[in-house]
């Protein structure tokens, strides 16, 4: 009997046979149709479209048939080697390849001059072949983009970046597939039309087994703090890890996983050559190697960030640890699907809690998995300098003529609202610069010839643009290498100017001096084991996320009602029974406050459990309301759970806080917000993003690279240019209007404001500082006191709370080795003294 198809043939010889699933995008795909596939992690997905794909265009000969967009160019060659396996039997006469920031000169020049079938690229890439004066002829042949992890690039402006690359290749193909690749996504109905409008959706397998768990510390904490690495649980990861064969520890900052790796080789030196480590900051050779070794169970450990959250097929994990809270459901799962990667297989993920808090945590996120509650990702709406910039390309790209780009524009979804008004401004501003720098002859980027195209005529210009193409904005990195010539890894340029000579700091798993730097160079020795800094990144500390946030407070419901459901919530049991005898418990009907007075002052704590961004301006906006009719000064505090105001004088805070949390219209809330903080500066550090996208600043030009210091003072003259002779320019009202969306989620603070309207205040005085305000409590001090200093006040208040609590006072050596292994970053803060307005 013939075989049903080749398709069928090759999974047969690998004793695979093909998921409904998966016959369901083959039919999708042999109809013409876009779409987009949502199934779990390791459950057939990539081979579900690449088949597909093999099938639906089996005789295409054409170079550039297929784009597959990958988010992480560190995945591109584990893609490819993906891919390579089933093309070499079911289409041997197409060619693949990778193209990436990684790929070598010799080797693009390579692929130009004759394109593979199929290409592995990225977003950014993707921009700079459409820059390409022979864009036009090479891009229109692309029959099939597929987008991996579209989930990662839906709610970013490389999103965006990706919407309107996709929309100039369908202009050139209107009859161009387009498939996205997901397994965390709540939004699928707008997931699928911001990907390809019409799309249709394909539901994959979803009842994965994940295994979520706990490491339980020896003893509960009642008075818990955070900003510590969690190190108490070493032994009990160190246990975990050795009765397992492969396991991947995930941390949620580059200098937690520095740390770690570090912590792990000192309690088992026998584990070295066997402990790997993996962040982004790693050199990329290395992260290869780590990568291939894992792959083929060469190692037992690799301690990483979320450089190892996506793609990488690692089959042979048995486990994965996660050191703190994920703070998000669809982080965790993306996580725990890194174990059990393949069908049929089940996911373990272990909880490591740093501490006790982050246990409630632990629960909440459990139950929110087992309910299939996932945060959704809104793409950014109408970014004018992701479309400035996207001019500027097109014009590189073969030119454009302004009419006919409109449409094409506006058929990308971020843009289907984009007035005439916003248009012509962006028009204006690639072709002058708009009314403030008309004057100057650098920003004339791009003008009209003679037949109405509009081109980049300078060359100087053009290669400029090609040099900084991309969205990715982030402080400046220099590279670490030893006086030898090895390179070790790259770091932000604010880290190592904060170094002396001879300051020792860990990176890269290795303890190193600094000797000198030259340039963007920082070259180092290697230095002898013992008290190191750890270099600090930014946007290391991710907020929880609403999901997570409404899932705690339902736990705290079931703790109101004396129900603690599972061992999580029972190990916690004495915390929340001491909060509820010294105080009360939070919960979705209840709103708590608590007033309390000390040595420092007035406090207030107030717990909306909402996350530490919404809580920022929260915390701002109360008390600049507080401030409006009497004079007063605040100090600020906030975490995860809640926030502190404390003030020199007294309050009445139960005649006026509730008033003060009253909710307003959504334009009155961004008018107090922006009020409240120190707007001005917040937006200006916002606006040295936007103006580096829209090509106002530069990252680098050929051949050079410039400094953190040298793009922030230009960006601000450009700042303090406009809001002086250009004060209606979209750009500066782009990072207000980002600095609220982004930085503050105003529209977070306002569901905020009008579910805590709809609970019950209950105002608590309680005599001393209670488990959850004693977080807040360190949170400020922290920013005041030397690490010395604040362990030997930790350890004055933690003796006191535990014995009015009944229990043993905490060692004060705990408290110091805690701070001294060194704290995760804190997010930037607005400034914290807080004055009557008049």
């Amino acid at each position: 009997m013939a075989s049903a198809s080749p398709t069928t043939d090759w999974l047969a010889a690998r004793g695979w046979q093909a998921f409904p699933f998966q016959k369901n995008v083959w039919k999708a795909m042999r109809a013409g149709h876009s779409g987009l596939l949502h199934a779990t992690t390791g459950s057939g997905k990539t081979l579900a479209v690449w088949l597909g794909a093999l099938q639906a265009l089996a005789d295409a000969e054409a170079p550039l048939t297929v784009l597959w967009i990958t988010p992480m160019r560190a995945l591109s060659q584990d893609t490819l080697l993906a891919l390579q396996d089933a093309a070499a039997t079911l289409a041997p006469q197409w060619t693949l390849a990778a193209r990436t920031g990684d790929t070598s000169s010799g080797e693009r020049a390579s692929q130009q001059r004759r394109w593979p079938t199929a290409l592995v690229t990225t977003p950014e890439s993707l921009s700079l072949m459409l820059a390409r004066a022979d864009a036009p002829e090479v891009l229109r042949r692309v029959r099939l983009v597929v987008v991996d992890e579209w989930h990662e690039l839906l709610g970013s402006k490389r999103g965006v970046q990706l919407q309107l690359a996709l929309a100039r290749l369908r202009r050139w193909n209107p009859t161009l597939m387009t498939w996205g690749l997901s397994a965390t996504l709540a939004n699928l109905e707008e997931a699928a039309d911001t990907l390809a409008p019409g799309a249709v959706i394909v539901r994959g397998a979803q009842d994965k087994k994940i295994l979520i768990d706990t490491l339980l510390p020896p003893r509960i904490e009642r008075f818990a703090w955070g900003g510590h690495m969690g190190l108490t649980m070493l032994p009990a990861v160190v246990e975990h890890i050795d009765a397992a064969a492969s396991t991947l520890v995930f941390t949620n900052t580059r200098s937690q996983c520095e740390r770690w790796f570090q912590a792990l080789l000192q309690a088992r030196p026998d584990w070295a050559g066997l402990v790997a480590l993996h962040h982004g900051s790693v050199d990329a050779e290395a992260r290869r190697w780590v990568e291939a070794a894992m792959k083929a169970g060469q190692l037992k450990c690799v301690v990483c960030t979320a450089s190892l959250d996506l793609g990488v097929d690692f089959l042979p994990v048995e486990q994965v640890l996660q050191i703190g809270s994920a703070k998000g459901v669809a982080r965790l799962l993306q996580r725990a699907g890194r174990s059990g990667h393949a069908p049929g297989r089940r996911s373990r993920v272990t909880l490591v809690p740093t501490h006790s808090l982050e246990i409630v945590e632990a629960s909440a996120l459990r139950a929110a998995v087992q309910a299939g509650r996932i945060e959704p990702r809104r793409p950014p709406e109408a970014p004018l300098d992701v479309l400035v910039q996207h001019l500027v390309t097109i014009a590189l790209g073969g030119g454009f003529r302004p009419d006919e780009l409109l449409p094409e524009v506006r058929s990308a979804p971020s843009y289907r609202a984009l007035g005439d008004d916003a248009w012509q401004w962006a028009l204006d501003f690639v072709r002058h610069g708009g009314d403030s720098l008309r004057a100057y002859p650098d920003f004339q980027r791009v003008v009209p010839d003679d037949t109405g195209v509009w081109r980049v005529p300078d060359a100087r210009l053009a290669r400029r643009h090609r040099s900084n193409i991309g969205t990715i904005v982030s402080d400046a990195v220099m590279s670490v290498q030893f006086l030898t010539g090895g390179r070790i890894a790259t770091v932000e340029e604010s880290f190592i100017a904060r170094l002396r000579v001879g300051d020792v700091f860990l990176l890269g798993g290795r303890s190193l001096a600094l000797v000198r730097v030259e340039g963007l160079t920082a070259y180092v020795r290697a230095a002898p084991p013992g008290k190191a800094l750890l270099p600090r990144w930014d946007g290391g500390q991710f907020a929880i996320s609403d999901t997570l946030a409404e899932a705690m407070r339902d736990r705290f419901d079931e703790a109101r009602d004396g129900r603690f459901t599972d061992r999580e919530m029972r190990f916690v049991a004495p915390l929340l029974r001491l909060q509820a005898d010294w105080s009360a418990l939070p919960g979705s009907q209840q709103l708590l406050a608590e007033s309390m007075r000390s040595a420092d002052g007035h406090h207030l704590f107030l717990y909306p459990f909402a996350g530490r961004t919404v809580h920022l301006g929260l915390a701002a906006l109360l008390a600049w309301r507080a401030g409006r009719d009497t004079p007063a000064t605040f100090t600020m505090a906030v975490n995860e759970y809640g926030l502190e105001l404390l003030s020199a004088t007294e309050i009445d805070w139960a005649a006026r806080l509730q008033p003060l949390l009253a909710p307003v219209s959504r334009e009155t809330l961004r008018e107090e917000v922006l009020a409240s903080l120190n707007a001005s500066e917040l937006a200006r550090r916002r606006f040295r993003q936007i103006a580096r996208i829209a090509g106002l600043i530069f990252q680098s030009h050929p051949g050079e690279a410039r400094s953190q210091r040298q793009l922030q003072a230009s960006a601000s003259l450009y700042f303090d240019v406009f809001r002086q002779h250009d004060p209606g320019n979209r750009l500066l009202r782009q990072a207000e209007g980002e600095l609220l969306s982004a930085e503050l989620d105003v529209d977070a603070l306002d569901r905020c404001l009008t579910r805590m309207a709809g609970q019950r205040l209950d105002l608590r005085q309680p005599a001393r500082a209670t488990p959850l305000a004693f977080p807040l409590m360190v949170e400020r001090l922290r920013e005041r006191a030397s690490t010395e200093s604040l362990a030997q006040r930790l350890s004055r208040m933690l003796a006191d709370l535990e014995a009015a609590a009944g229990g043993k006072p905490a060692a004060a050596v705990d408290v110091g080795a805690r701070l001294a292994f060194g704290q995760a970053p804190a997010p930037p803060r607005a400034p914290r003294e807080r004055r009557r307005r008049r």
